[in-house]
């Protein structure tokens, strides 16, 4: 665990959240683990359009990353109870612009999405239901304001956290890096003349620039959500430099993010953590839970010099403080 991560883990202790369950002498290793549940459209699999994760902290904080489409709203049973919904950028498959109605509908190349969640959003309604916190960066969280307050929610849960700086929610501190990749508002958000007047110009309206994730948990574990992006030098100066992630989860998608091959470079040259998640891969990844050969994400595995994990829908992975795997190993 870097100095770093030691630090900001006692920062969440002192942040109001009681951790003396998980620290009393002769708790398992398990009760201190952080615990990652992606949530895709296929059970077992990891398919083309799966960008949803649930980081649930030991002290049961539960974070939900990226809706997008594959959470089949707010009355999905594999949600739980949620805290925190984190946005990296608003294109319609991480916001949720439409949405399965169930899991195993379609196939895992080509999810079935029946239900049309705009101009909310399935990261709205989710927020509403579960009386969570929207957190952002850039000029997302005025945005999201707006949508909770028209929704019927508060405005005050869409809460901001800038580059630099951080926020304890639930005693997990969360920052926002930088991530290289378009952040535009499709007009189908928006309601109005500005909508129509956007979508005669063929542009979409600017909440500023996308964002990736850093979360430090309680347990001291650093995660960095790299969110759709291509290679930066601060995920050199400040993702590895400064934080000292230990567990990655990263974008191999290709064309319109970081491909399996940069992504890789990333990993072993730029961050080096103890392991990594692969994420937006765009494809289907795997057939019976287990990995295709000759795809982006068996390419991504090969390549990286740490254990690789497949997102595997509904299977839960957990890591230890120091970014070891524990358990849901793949």
């Amino acid at each position: 665990m870097s100095e770093q991560s030691k630090l900001r883990a006692f920062a969440g202790l002192t942040g109001g959240v009681c951790l003396s369950l998980s620290l009393m002498s002769g708790a398992s290793a398990a009760e201190s683990d952080v615990k990652v549940t992606p949530l895709g459209s296929h059970d077992g699999e990891f398919c083309a359009l799966d960008r949803a994760m649930v980081f649930e902290d030991p002290n049961g904080t539960r974070i939900l990353y990226d809706a997008g489409r594959t959470v089949a709203g707010p009355d999905d049973p594999r949600l739980g109870h949620i805290d925190v919904v984190l946005v990296s950028h608003m294109h319609g498959d991480h916001v949720g612009d439409r949405r399965i109605k169930e899991t195993n509908s379609g196939t895992c190349a080509g999810p079935d999405f029946p239900i049309v969640t705009l101009p909310q959003s399935n990261t709205v309604d989710i927020a509403i239901k579960k009386r969570a916190k929207i957190v952002t960066g850039s000029e997302m969280p005025a945005f999201f304001a707006t949508k909770l307050e028209t929704a019927g929610g508060d405005p005050a849960n869409s809460m901001l956290v800038r580059f630099g700086g951080d926020l304890n929610v639930g005693g997990v501190a969360i920052t926002t890096v930088s991530a290289d990749h378009s952040n535009g508002v499709s007009p189908s958000f928006l309601t109005g003349p500005l909508a129509d007047h956007l979508k005669a110009a063929g542009v979409s309206a600017s909440v500023g620039p996308p964002t990736g994730y850093v979360l430090t948990f309680s347990n001291g574990l650093v995660v960095y959500l790299s969110g759709d992006t291509g290679m930066t030098a601060e995920q050199k100066l400040v993702v590895n430099d400064h934080y000292g992630a230990e567990l990655v989860v990263m974008n191999i998608g290709d064309t319109y993010t970081t491909g399996p091959k940069e992504a890789a470079y990333v990993i072993n040259d730029l961050i080096e953590p103890k392991a990594v998640i692969a994420s937006h891969a765009n494809e289907s990844a795997t057939f019976g839970g287990a990995l295709k050969q000759g795809t982006r994400t068996s390419l991504f595995r090969d390549l990286v010099k740490v254990p690789m994990h497949i997102p595997l829908s509904g299977r839960t992975i957990a890591f230890n403080g120091d970014g070891g795997c524990t358990e849901g190993c793949n």
